[in-house]
């Protein structure tokens, strides 16, 4: 599994053993064809972080920080680690030898595709 996927996992993202809410994990047997699409586009990603956040001992800034991100979401957030996430999500090669070009990238498009597969992202941080 990539990390990208391992980010879509740890959120909740289609996945029928990890219920998105108490409210969709009973019907889901009744109407399984309709429990993965209502999870996925139900993901507040968001209310996810911010719970994940408030939690954790130490203060992370998520919301601009992909090294933040990663660790909030308890995953490797070391340089392999994200050059692989980068690599991953094809980026521009002149920005993979500059790391702090790299993670803005990184950051940018993290949430970019986490909207784009049916989180809810609020646009000021797209």
């Amino acid at each position: 599994m990539g990390i990208f996927s391992s980010i879509m996992s740890k959120l909740g993202f289609g996945s029928d053993s990890k219920a998105v809410s108490d409210e969709t994990a009973a019907p889901a047997a009744e109407s399984a064809a309709v429990a993965v699409p209502q999870a996925i586009s139900a993901v507040d990603v968001v209310a996810k972080l911010e719970l994940l956040a408030a939690a954790h001992a130490e203060k992370l800034n998520w919301k601009v920080s992909i090294v933040d991100l990663l660790k909030l979401l308890g995953l490797d957030s070391s340089l392999a680690a994200r050059k692989e996430l980068a690599g991953e999500l094809a980026c521009p090669a002149e920005k993979m030898g500059d790391s702090a070009q790299m993670n803005m990238w990184l950051h940018k498009t993290v949430l970019q595709k986490l909207a784009a597969n049916g989180g809810n992202i609020p646009a000021e941080l797209l």
